[in-house]
C-alpha cells in the first residue's frame, strides 16, 4: 500500500480580496500523527475545508492513497475513508447522541431504524474510547460543549476511518479527556491509521505529533518535527515574531469593590458563591467542566438568574434577570461559544462590533457612520484583526479572528466588569498574547474582570487571585502567582493544596 495516505500539492483558494492559501501542500503518510499548525488566518482550517469537500480550491491537486480526487464533496472524501472532527460542531441540535453517532449508518430491522440497537452500540463506543458514561437518547442541544466534541469524535472512531483529521479536538476537553484522547489516538496510530491534527495548544503539538506543518500567510514555511527542533522554534516560525513574553507583565494597584456577589445560588449548579472584584482586578474561577463556574457567568450576565443571593455593582444592589439588563448595568460577557452566542456570522465586521454599543454612536435613531468607522477600525488595528476593511463578512474570517471581533465588540461599551469566559478559546499563540495585553489595559483602566478558562497555565499567570469551585462550592483563594498551573489542577480536582507564604 502506498504510504502517503494523503497530499495536498499547490493549493490555492481566494475569499474575495483575501489569498486564505497560496501554493500551500502538504503530505500525510499512515500510521502517523501529523500536526499542522500557524496563527489565526495563516490557512490552517481552509485546507482542512478543502480536502473534507466543504471548499472548492481555485488551483492545485488532492491525493487520497495515490488517487487523484477531480472533484470532492464531504460525501466522496468520507467514502474514501477520510474523516473529520471540525472546529465547529457539525452537529443537528435535535439527534439524540444514538443519531449523531449512526447518522447514515444506523443499523436496521428491515426498513427501519433499529434504535435499542442504535442506543446499545453508541453507549457501548462512549464507554469503549472514552470511558464516559452519557445517556445515548440525550439530546444534542442538552450537552455540554465537551460532551458535544466527544460525540463528534466517536462517530468517526466508529467508521474504521483510514484518515482521521482532527481540527482543534481539544479545545473544550478538560486534562482527563484529552489523555483519554491521546490514548485512542496513539493506539489508531500504531493500527497504521493517519491522523491530521490542528491545535493551538503547543504543549499538545509536543506531546502528540510525529511531524509538523507550518502554515503562514497561507504558504507554508516548513515541515519539522516537534521533538527535534522544539516548541520555540516552531513558535517563531508560525508568528515571525519573538512570544517569550508570553504573559505581559502589569503593576496595577486594585482600587474599591467595583463587582459584589454575596451568597449567590443555584440549585444543582452552585450554592454560597461569595467575591468581591475591585477596579483593576483580574479574578479567575477555576473549576472542572461541570463545576458551575461556567454557571456563575451566566448568572452574572442575567442568563440563568440565581435562586437567591445578591450582585451589587459599585455598591447598588441589582436583579440581573437578562442580559439586556446586566448590560445596562455595565456588565458585558465574551462567551464560550463564539459563533452561538459571540457574533452574527452573516453581518460585517463593523457591524457584529457596533452591535453592542449602537447608543453610543448613534442620535435620533441613527447611526453616525465616520464614528462608527473610527471606533472600528482602531480596534480592528489594536486587535490585529486580519481583514482588507470592516465591511467584510464575519463568515469569512478564521475562528481566531472572530473571536477576536467578540472581544472588540464588548471592548466598544466601555462596561465596569467584564466576565470572559474561554477569552482565547481555539486562539493562536500570537493573538493570544494580543489578547491578553488587551485584557491587562482593560484592568488598567479601572475595569472589573472575572476570568474562566480550562487553560489553567493561563489563569495561574493571568489573575490576581483564584478562586477554586470544586462540585458547586468555592473551596479555596490564591493569590496570583503563589500557584502554578500543576498545582491548580490538583486543587479543582478537591485536593486541598498548602501554599507557603512565607517563603513568596
Amino acid at each position: 500500500m502506498n504510504s502517503i495516505a494523503v497530499e495536498m500539492r499547490s493549493v490555492s483558494k481566494v475569499f474575495g480580496p483575501v489569498k486564505a492559501l497560496n501554493q500551500a501542500s502538504l503530505i500525510i503518510e499512515y500510521g502517523t500523527i501529523h500536526g499542522i499548525v500557524g496563527q489565526n488566518g495563516a490557512g490552517k482550517s481552509t485546507i482542512i475545508k478543502v480536502l473534507a469537500g466543504i471548499y472548492r480550491h481555485d488551483e492545485g491537486s488532492v491525493f487520497v492513497g495515490g488517487k487523484e480526487l477531480k472533484s470532492i464533496t464531504p460525501k466522496s472524501i468520507e467514502e474514501c475513508g477520510v474523516h473529520f472532527i471540525h472546529q465547529d460542531r457539525l452537529l443537528v441540535s435535535t439527534a439524540t447522541v444514538a443519531e449523531a453517532i449512526f447518522l447514515r449508518n444506523e443499523p436496521r430491522f428491515g426498513p427501519f431504524i433499529n434504535h435499542r440497537k442504535m442506543n446499545a452500540q453508541a453507549a457501548e463506543l462512549l464507554k469503549q474510547y472514552f470511558d464516559l458514561d452519557l445517556d445515548p437518547s440525550t439530546l444534542i442541544a442538552d450537552l455540554s460543549t465537551a460532551q458535544q466534541k466527544i460525540v463528534q469524535i466517536t462517530r468517526s472512531l466508529s467508521q474504521q476511518a483510514k484518515v482521521l483529521v482532527l481540527d482543534e479536538p481539544t479545545a473544550a476537553l478538560v486534562t482527563k479527556e484529552v489523555d483519554r484522547l491521546f490514548t485512542v489516538l496513539r493506539r489508531l496510530k500504531e493500527e497504521g491509521i493517519a491522523i491530521v491534527f490542528i491545535s493551538h495548544y503547543m504543549s499538545e503539538i509536543e506531546n502528540i505529533c510525529d511531524t509538523v506543518t507550518v502554515l503562514r500567510n497561507g504558504e507554508n514555511v516548513g515541515q519539522v518535527s516537534p521533538k527535534q527542533v522544539g516548541i520555540e522554534r516552531i513558535v517563531t516560525m508560525m508568528t515571525n515574531r519573538d512570544t517569550s513574553e508570553m504573559y505581559p507583565k502589569r503593576s496595577i494597584k486594585v482600587g474599591s469593590p467595583v463587582l459584589e456577589v454575596n451568597n449567590l445560588c443555584l440549585k444543582n449548579h452552585y450554592q454560597d458563591v461569595s467575591f468581591n472584584v475591585g477596579a483593576g482586578e483580574i479574578v479567575g474561577i477555576a473549576g472542572l467542566l461541570g463545576s458551575g463556574d461556567k454557571e456563575v457567568l451566566q448568572s452574572l450576565f442575567g442568563l440563568t438568574p440565581p435562586d437567591s443571593g445578591s450582585i451589587a455593582i459599585d455598591g447598588t444592589t441589582h436583579q440581573l434577570n437578562s442580559s439586556v439588563n446586566a448590560v445596562e448595568n455595565g456588565i458585558a460577557m465574551i462567551p464560550e461559544d463564539r459563533r452561538a452566542h459571540g457574533v452574527a456570522v452573516s453581518l460585517s465586521i463593523a457591524e457584529n462590533i457596533s452591535l453592542a454599543s449602537v447608543n453610543n454612536i448613534s442620535k435620533g435613531g441613527f447611526i453616525n457612520r465616520r464614528q462608527e468607522a473610527q471606533s472600528v477600525n482602531a480596534l480592528i488595528e489594536e486587535l490585529g484583526i486580519k481583514t482588507p476593511s470592516g465591511n467584510m463578512l464575519v463568515s469569512n474570517l478564521s475562528g481566531g479572528n472572530q473571536q477576536k471581533v467578540v472581544v472588540a465588540k464588548w471592548l466598544s461599551c466601555d462596561s465596569r466588569v467584564y466576565l470572559l469566559d474561554e477569552p482565547t478559546v481555539a486562539v493562536d499563540v500570537g493573538s493570544k498574547i494580543e489578547i491578553y495585553g488587551l485584557i491587562n489595559r482593560l484592568a488598567s483602566e479601572g475595569k472589573a474582570i472575572v476570568f474562566v478558562s480550562s487553560d489553567f497555565e493561563e489563569v495561574a499567570e493571568m489573575c490576581d487571585r483564584i478562586l477554586v469551585i470544586y462540585k458547586g462550592e468555592m473551596i479555596g483563594e490564591y493569590k496570583g502567582g503563589e500557584i502554578d498551573a500543576e498545582q491548580l489542577l490538583a486543587a479543582v480536582s478537591g485536593k486541598k493544596i498548602t501554599i507557603n507564604r512565607s517563603a513568596l
